[in-house]
């Protein structure tokens, strides 16, 4: 799998996957049943599974897997609520899609400040 077979990247392969086949589920059932907010869910999961992939994967700095940790919290409060909303008629919290909202961005600047993150020297 990793050169290091780090538990941390064991879980953003698998939560790549599992988003890929929600994202793929709840776009079919955006299709058939409609549903604005199940349609923005499907997208958001399926944008964001290649990324879970590929640092799975490939690995990478702290700050790397920090951004993607907090970019999978930030897509299970959002899409959730969003689902939530569709699906049983309210939602998760008050602000839940905000809040999720908030740790995707976060998220997505802790990645582009992981690329300035000086390397680790192997001693």
């Amino acid at each position: 799998m990793t050169s290091n077979d780090n538990p941390l990247d064991r879980i953003l392969v698998l939560a790549g996957g599992l988003c890929g086949v929600f994202g793929v589920a709840l776009s079919a059932a955006a299709a058939h049943r409609g549903g604005t907010f199940t349609a923005t869910a499907a997208s958001f999961l399926l944008m964001h599974a290649p990324l879970f992939v590929a640092v799975g994967l490939l690995g990478g700095n702290r700050l790397l897997r920090g951004g993607s940790f907090a970019l999978l919290a930030g897509l299970v409060v959002f899409s959730g609520d969003l689902l939530a909303r569709d699906v049983l008629g309210f939602r998760l919290f008050p602000f839940a899609a905000p809040t999720g909202g908030t740790l995707l961005m976060a998220g997505w600047l802790c990645i582009a400040a992981s690329a300035l993150a000086r390397p680790r020297r192997n001693s």
